[in-house]
C-alpha cells in the first residue's frame, strides 16, 4: 500500500481572539429576496418574509446577510436594473418594512449588507430619461456616442464599436429620441453610468450615504469590474476590442477580449474612494461598515482591490477561483492549487474569503454532484477567513430544470432554445425549500415566480432539522466549529494525499487541533494520520454518507476513506 502526502502550504495567522473585528471570521449568507420567503401569498419573496426567517439564520450561525437588490425596479434583470436607488421595490415591501427588518436583524446581532449596483441604472430611471432628453444637469450621466456611418444606408447609424454585452449582442443601443447610441454592458434596459462625470461619482456616493444613514452595515458592490471603460481619444472615440479566438459566435461575450471595458485602473481607484466613505461611518461608532466586491478577473488584478499599501480598498474582493476554475472533474490537487494561490498572493493584514456559489452560478450539488456537498462545505468552512454561502446551499438544494418557455432570465432570453439552458441563471434561483407544504413553505400560493424544485418534500429545512443526519446539521456544526479559537486565529496547513484527498489542519498553541480530510474522488483512499497529528484523534464532524460516528476515537494511524467521504478530526491540546 502506497500512501502519498505532499506538504505544500503552511501559513500562520498570529494574534489573539480579542483582536478580531466581527467580519474577519464572519459567516456571510446571501439572500436572493425574490426567492427566500413570501409573506403575503403573491408567489414572490419579500422583506417581511426575510424578517420572519432571521431567527433561522441566527440559529444557523450567520453573522451577516447580504440581500440581492431590493430597490425599485421594472425587473428587466430582477432588481439589477434600478429605477430609484432611494426606494424599495413595491413587490418586496416599503422603506418601513426595510427599517423593521434592520431593527430585528440588529436585535439578533446579525448585520445587513445591501447590494449596490454602481455600473448602470434602469432605462426607466429619471436620470436616464433626463439624459436622453439632454437635460443640462444629466446630459453626460450615461455613455452616449453618435455611432458610425452605414455605407449601405446613409439614414442609418452603426454602433460606435464592436463591444459585446455580457448578455449577448452589441453593447450599444440606439435611442431614437436622443439620436445617439448608449452603452449597456448588460441588458439594453441597463444603460451604463458615466463615471468620468464627477456628478455621477457624487450621486452614487450619495446613494451609499442614504442607506448607511438608515443603519445598513455595508454593501456588496455588483459587477465592479465594468464600472469604467477606457477613456475616449481626443475625438471622443473608443477603440474596438480584439478577438479572443475562444468563440465563433459574434454575439457571445467570449468572442472578444474585454481589455477596454473591464477592470480599468480607474475602477480600482473608485473602490478606494468608496472605502474612504465607509470609513467615515465606521469611525463614528467603531462598527465596521463592510465592502464586498464582485470582480471576475485574474487573481493579481483582484488582489489590487484590497488596497495599494497606502489606501484601503475592499474588505472582501470575492475569491471566485473555486467557481471559475473548478468543475465536476476537478481533483484534490486542483482544489489545493487554488487555495494556495489565494493565500500566497493575499496582501499583508488582509483577510481571505471563500466563495463556492451565488445567484449567477449553478448550485454546488448540481455543479459538483450531490455526493460532494458536504466535503465542499467542509473545505469552505475550515479555511481561514470569511465564508460566504448562497441561500439553500446549507440544505443541499440543487438546480431546477426549466424549459425555454419557463425561463425569465435576460441572460438566457437573449439567446435561443438551443443554447438557453447553459445561459439561464434561473435554475439556481428557485424558491427556498422550508418544508413539505404548498410551494415548499416558501409561499401559500401554489404558483410561484419560478417553479419550486420537485425534490422539495425530501430536501427542506423541516425534514433536515428533524433527521438524525443531514446537510443542514453538518453545516450548522461547521459554523459552530468556526467559532473556536483554533479556526478563528489558528495556523493553517494544507496537504494533498495523492490526487483525490485534501487535508486542512488548523492548529493553535494551547487549543485543540482540527483536521479536515476529504476524499473528492470516486475511489477508496488511505491517509497516514501520523503526518498530520502525533496524538489521539476523534471523529468530530462527518459527512452525510460516512459510516463513522462522531466522538469515536480513530483506530490506528491509517484512515481508510470511502469515495467522496469527508471527516473533521479533533486532536486534544493535551495529547
Amino acid at each position: 500500500m502506497r500512501i502519498f502526502s505532499v506538504t505544500v502550504l503552511c501559513l500562520c495567522y498570529s494574534g489573539i481572539l480579542g483582536d478580531l473585528d466581527w467580519w474577519k471570521t464572519a459567516n456571510i449568507y446571501q439572500i436572493y429576496p425574490r426567492s427566500f420567503k413570501d409573506s403575503n401569498g403573491d408567489g414572490i419573496g419579500d422583506l417581511n418574509g426575510i424578517t420572519e426567517r432571521l431567527p433561522y439564520l441566527k440559529d444557523l450561525g450567520i453573522h451577516a446577510v447580504w440581500l440581492s437588490p431590493i430597490f425599485k425596479s421594472p425587473m428587466a434583470d430582477f432588481g439589477y436594473d434600478i429605477s430609484d436607488f432611494y426606494d424599495i421595490q413595491p413587490e418586496y415591501g416599503t422603506i418601513q418594512d426595510f427599517e423593521h427588518l434592520l431593527k430585528v436583524a440588529h436585535d439578533l446581532n446579525v448585520r445587513v449588507l445591501l447590494d449596490f449596483v454602481p455600473n448602470h441604472s434602469s432605462d426607466q430611471n429619471e436620470w436616464f430619461i433626463k439624459s436622453a432628453n439632454r437635460d443640462p444637469d444629466f446630459v453626460d450621466y450615461y455613455v452616449w456616442r453618435d455611432g458610425k456611418e452605414d455605407s449601405s444606408n446613409p439614414t442609418k447609424r452603426l454602433p460606435p464599436t464592436n463591444w459585446i454585452s455580457l448578455f449577448r449582442g452589441s453593447a450599444w443601443k440606439w435611442h431614437e429620441g436622443r439620436g445617439q447610441f448608449y452603452l449597456h454592458q448588460f441588458a439594453y434596459q441597463q444603460p451604463d453610468l458615466n463615471y468620468r462625470n464627477p456628478k455621477v461619482v457624487a450621486q452614487m456616493k450619495d446613494v451609499l450615504r442614504f442607506w448607511l444613514n438608515k443603519g445598513v452595515d455595508g454593501f456588496r458592490i455588483d459587477a465592479v469590474w465594468t464600472v469604467f471603460e477606457i477613456a475616449p481619444d481626443s475625438d471622443g472615440n473608443f477603440p474596438d476590442e480584439p478577438l479572443s479566438e475562444n468563440s465563433n459566435d459574434p454575439d457571445d461575450p467570449g468572442y472578444l477580449k474585454h481589455i477596454y471595458t473591464q477592470n480599468q485602473p480607474e475602477t480600482v481607484d473608485m473602490v478606494y474612494q468608496w472605502r474612504e466613505l465607509l470609513e467615515e461611518f465606521t469611525s463614528k461608532d467603531q462598527n465596521t461598515r463592510l465592502m464586498l466586491t464582485e470582480a471576475y478577473a485574474d487573481v493579481d488584478i483582484v488582489m489590487t482591490y484590497y488596497g495599494d499599501g497606502v489606501r484601503k480598498g475592499s474588505h472582501v474582493p470575492f475569491n471566485f477561483n473555486m467557481i471559475t476554475d473548478l468543475h465536476n472533474a476537478s481533483n484534490a490537487v486542483d482544489f489545493h492549487r487554488l487555495i494556495r494561490v489565494w493565500l500566497d498572493k493575499l496582501p499583508k493584514d488582509c483577510v481571505a474569503n471563500w466563495v463556492i456559489g451565488n445567484h449567477d452560478q449553478k448550485r454546488v450539488g448540481s455543479r459538483f454532484g450531490t455526493h460532494r456537498i458536504d466535503v465542499i462545505n467542509m473545505m469552505l468552512n475550515t479555511l481561514p477567513g470569511i465564508s460566504i454561502t448562497y441561500n439553500g446551499e446549507e440544505i443541499g438544494m440543487t438546480d431546477v430544470f426549466m424549459t425555454w418557455e419557463e425561463t425569465v432570465d435576460p441572460a438566457a432570453c437573449n439567446s435561443n432554445p438551443q443554447i438557453y439552458e447553459g445561459l439561464s441563471r434561473d435554475p439556481a434561483r428557485t424558491p427556498f425549500q422550508w418544508d413539505d407544504s404548498t410551494s415548499a413553505g416558501f409561499s401559500t400560493n401554489p404558483k410561484t415566480w419560478l417553479p419550486v424544485s420537485p425534490l422539495y418534500k425530501e430536501v427542506n429545512v423541516k425534514v433536515e432539522r428533524s433527521s438524525p443526519k443531514s446537510h443542514y446539521k453538518i453545516y450548522r456544526k461547521l459554523l459552530q466549529l468556526r467559532r473556536t479559537p483554533t479556526l478563528q486565529k489558528g495556523n493553517v496547513e494544507t496537504r494533498t494525499h495523492g490526487e483525490n484527498v485534501l487535508s486542512i489542519t488548523r492548529s493553535l498553541p494551547g487549543e485543540d487541533t482540527y483536521i479536515t480530510v476529504v476524499n473528492i474522488g470516486p475511489d477508496h483512499e488511505v491517509v497516514d494520520l501520523r503526518e498530520l497529528f502525533p496524538g489521539r484523534l476523534t471523529f468530530h464532524i462527518i459527512s452525510l454518507t460516512s459510516k463513522r460516528r462522531e466522538g469515536v476515537a480513530v483506530r490506528g494511524p491509517i484512515l481508510d476513506l470511502d469515495p467522496h467521504e469527508g471527516v473533521i478530526l479533533k486532536g486534544s491540546a493535551f495529547h
